[in-house]
């Protein structure tokens, strides 16, 4: 199994949706359950294997900083975007010099979960195969999502290879913030922020775009009925 030891934590939004939960502190440190949504993340992808994480920071980033400061797992790497917050591709294309040449995790902050099964960060690496994918997204069905209100991001072919809802109305599956990525995909970026979206649409394009869907329970943490919501869920298990 090809188990990436480095992950990318998208650490550094402003979480204005969070408010009043963000008005002193990053959403990042927001706690759901007695523990910051960072630090959901990070004990995942400790599980999963992760060495180090590179963490993007921007607001309250000394707040940020001084909760990494006392982890003792995964080594924490800083990426400083306090000057200007770089979006998802941007902030990856910024920190490429902390992440090396091998495939990383990508993860956001604002997902939680509760297994299934099969583990899902395990499931995923277990699928990433690097001769014909530059990026594994993991998926939930939208019928085991709790706090996400969109109509789906992506239809699923035979083998995993994604293609995105575009114009239709609805699609079956909802990416849930992490994947396995190989980060030269950044490179070619433009200088300043960016997302990572038109990355995946030239990959899809290309036919080297793949999912892997999760047979747990998935909660976007967003907002803060949203997060009362994965507290239940939580308490309640599976």
């Amino acid at each position: 199994m090809n188990v990436p030891s480095t992950a990318m934590v998208l650490a550094a939004g402003l979480g204005t949706r969070m408010r009043p939960l963000t008005e002193d502190r990053p959403k990042a440190l927001v706690e759901v359950a007695g523990k910051p949504l960072i630090g959901h993340m990070l004990d995942r992808l400790t599980e999963a294997g992760a060495q180090t994480a590179v963490v993007n920071v921007h607001y309250f980033a000394d707040r940020l900083e001084a909760y990494l400061a006392q982890r003792h797992q995964p080594r924490i790497l800083v990426s400083d975007e306090r000057s200007q917050l770089m979006e998802t591709g941007g902030g990856l294309k910024k920190a490429r010099p902390l992440l090396g040449e091998e495939p990383i995790w990508v993860a956001n902050i604002d997902s939680v979960w509760i297994e299934g099964v099969r583990p899902a960060l395990p499931s995923l690496a277990a699928a990433w195969e690097p001769e014909r994918m530059d990026a594994r997204l993991l998926l939930a069905p939208l019928e085991r999502t709790l706090g996400f209100d969109g109509p789906g991001d992506f239809f699923l072919a035979e083998g995993g290879r994604l293609t995105h809802r575009g114009g239709e109305a609805r699609a079956p599956y909802a990416y849930i913030g992490v994947q396995i990525l190989k980060p030269q995909a950044v490179d070619g970026g433009p200088e300043g922020p960016f997302s990572l979206f038109a990355t995946w649409m030239d990959m899809m394009a290309r036919g080297r775009l793949f999912g892997t869907v999760m047979d747990g329970w998935w909660m976007h943490v967003g907002d803060p009925e949203a997060l009362k919501a994965a507290e239940v869920r939580l308490a309640a298990g599976a």
